[in-house]
């Protein structure tokens, strides 16, 4: 649900007049019109002549006009594509970073897991001889997180995260602070940070709530099959991706308006899923007993994102979410052939990197 328009933050902000754009016939807020310039211009009473009456519902003419003080042009809206070109480039090295970084955190998490191996041997063998008391707080927590699958403990970060930009979304004074850098929108000043930033922010609880929920959900399927490194990537990228296809379509539309909510990527994670396991059963929350393949879930979320964005919807960022969901296809179809499997030459460069510099001892210095 990556909400394009929140009429709540016109209220929160007096910053950039795009950030707040008009919805749904709505007028700008007094505070935004004093500031952007455009006053209404105060009439002076004329005395009329009782020879010469004027209709009441006459438009003035073009010599009242002239004697009045010179007005701003009438704003037309222009489309920036140029404004475009470093949200591309962002989004294109964000995404090559990202999975470059998930080639080398795996790298060393598997050399980490070769020279701890004996170590973890020796703590098992000291957790029987001196086991814990059974009121350790520690220890329920440990024997908590052990009970949680690969994929809900990776999301457990990503959830932790959010709620925390969610609660500074309810301190005043950094309101305009997260309207600047916690919404997407091409018309802002800041147009690159937001892309990732957004993709980790609430306003809403209930919005917030349910983008987590999706993600708990799919988030043990998706890890199984892609690895908490690759999941980590693929999230991430597709949160930047979506925006970047959302800041295309606004900027076609001239509707440019904040946009913020994790579902961009989330579409992503649950594509990905769907696209692998079609003949998987899934349920809505609220009506477990209604079941549908997830092939036919997929199909119908892209139908009703591709309605919303043709037909004007303006309730979700429908771009952002189609763009995540085709992203989440094409990377099952393509992307990981392209990608991943081929982070071999890469990881042997930092394989050799690591061994000149005097980190590949040990072990583990082979892998």
């Amino acid at each position: 649900m990556a909400w394009r328009s929140c009429s709540v933050l016109c209220r929160l902000t007096g910053g950039d007049p795009f950030l707040c754009s008009v919805r749904g016939g709505s007028r700008w807020p007094h505070s935004f019109q004093q500031r952007s310039g455009f006053r209404k211009a105060s009439k002076k009473p004329e005395a009329k002549k009782p020879e010469d009456p004027v209709p009441a519902h006459t438009e003035p003419s073009e010599a009242a006009f002239q004697n009045r003080a010179p007005l701003q042009p009438p704003v037309t809206p222009q489309r920036p594509f140029g404004r475009l070109v470093r949200p591309f480039l962002f989004t294109v090295g964000f995404t090559g970073s990202s999975f470059g970084l998930a080639a080398i955190w795996q790298y060393e998490s598997l050399k980490s897991r070769v020279q701890s191996y004996f170590d973890g041997l020796r703590a098992d063998w000291l957790e029987k001889v001196q086991p814990q008391k059974r009121g350790d707080v520690r220890k329920e927590i440990n024997q908590w997180w052990n009970s949680l699958s690969e994929g809900q403990k990776t999301v457990t970060g990503i959830i932790a995260a959010n709620a925390v930009v969610f609660c500074c979304w309810r301190v005043p004074s950094l309101q305009r602070f997260m309207v600047r850098y916690f919404t997407s929108n091409p018309a802002s000043k800041s147009l690159c940070s937001p892309m990732l930033l957004s993709t980790f922010s609430h306003f809403s609880f209930f919005h917030m709530a349910a983008n987590m929920y999706v993600l708990w959900s799919f988030s043990t399927s998706a890890v199984s099959m892609l690895g908490r490194e690759q999941f980590m990537a693929v999230y991430l990228s597709a949160g930047v991706i979506s925006t970047f296809v959302s800041y295309v379509c606004k900027t076609a539309t001239g509707r440019f308006s904040p946009s913020l909510g994790a579902s961009g990527a989330i579409m992503t994670i649950l594509a990905a899923v769907c696209t692998k396991m079609p003949e998987a059963r899934l349920a809505i929350i609220f009506l477990p007993m209604f079941t549908f393949t997830a092939g036919n879930a997929l199909k119908a979320i892209v139908a009703m994102d591709t309605a919303g964005l043709v037909l004007g919807w303006k309730f979700f960022d429908h771009a952002a979410h189609l763009g995540g969901a085709l992203f989440g296809i094409w990377y099952i179809l393509f992307g990981n052939d392209l990608i991943w499997k081929n982070r071999e030459p890469f990881v042997k460069l930092w394989h050799e990197l690591r061994t000149r510099s005097g980190g590949g001892g040990g072990p583990g210095g082979a892998v």
